[in-house]
Formats: C-alpha cells, sequence, structure tokens
C-alpha cells in the first residue's frame, strides 16, 4: 500500500449540511460499457424498491470492471440527474481514493444490509 500525505481538513461544516446528503447502500447488478466513453462504466444498481442507472468513471481503474457485480456499495443519490455520453446518470458511486490520486476502492459495508439503507 503505498502512503499518502492526507489532504487538509475542509472547513467545518453543520450537521443541516450533512443531513441534506442522502447516502445509500445499493447492490450493483450490472456493468456495462459507454460506448465512446474511455471512462464511464454504466452501473444498474439495486436499490431495495427501485432501480436507478449510475455512471461511474471506473473504465480504467480495474482490469476486469465485472468483478463489482453482486457487490453493495454506497450512493449519494439525492444529485440531480446528469447526462454523459447520452446516458442518464442518476447518483453518484461514493468511492474512497479518487480525489487522493490513489486507485480507488469502492465505499462498503462490512456486511451485508438491506438495499436501500441509509449511511449516517
Amino acid at each position: 500500500m503505498n502512503n499518502i500525505t492526507p489532504a487538509p481538513v475542509k472547513p467545518a461544516t453543520s450537521f443541516e449540511v450533512l443531513e441534506q446528503i442522502d447516502i445509500r447502500v445499493g447492490t450493483i447488478e450490472l456493468v456495462e460499457d459507454v460506448p465512446g466513453s474511455n471512462k464511464l462504466l454504466k452501473l444498474t444498481v439495486d436499490f431495495g424498491d427501485h432501480k436507478r442507472v449510475i455512471l461511474s468513471g471506473l473504465k480504467q481503474e480495474r482490469a476486469n470492471p465485472k468483478e463489482i457485480e453482486g457487490k453493495q456499495a454506497l450512493f449519494v443519490v439525492n444529485l440531480p440527474p446528469k447526462k454523459m455520453a447520452g446516458i442518464l446518470s442518476e447518483g453518484m458511486l461514493f468511492d474512497i481514493g479518487y480525489a487522493d490520486g490513489v486507485l480507488p476502492a469502492l465505499a462498503m459495508p462490512e456486511r451485508p444490509v438491506p438495499n436501500g439503507s441509509r449511511a449516517g
């Protein structure tokens, strides 16, 4: 494992601001290529009461992106939908390391929990 110098802690925020971010557990059911994109993959994610398509820039980060199929991970689900590469993304994968230049890892529960469970 490579060591990094951790980034400075961001300025203080309020619990009210933190409460506005909706982070949920979902199971990645399907990982598909996004044609014409050298970064994006299309994830179909089960949140228990519904499924969503979430695009993520994982393509160059994993030799076999299909290895994350069936895994639970954390997702931000209350961002406005955003069209990328002609596909509407309905959330954001919450991963660890990307902002620090570290090979990203999924943020995931230590044991299986119901899809749709909230983080926080």
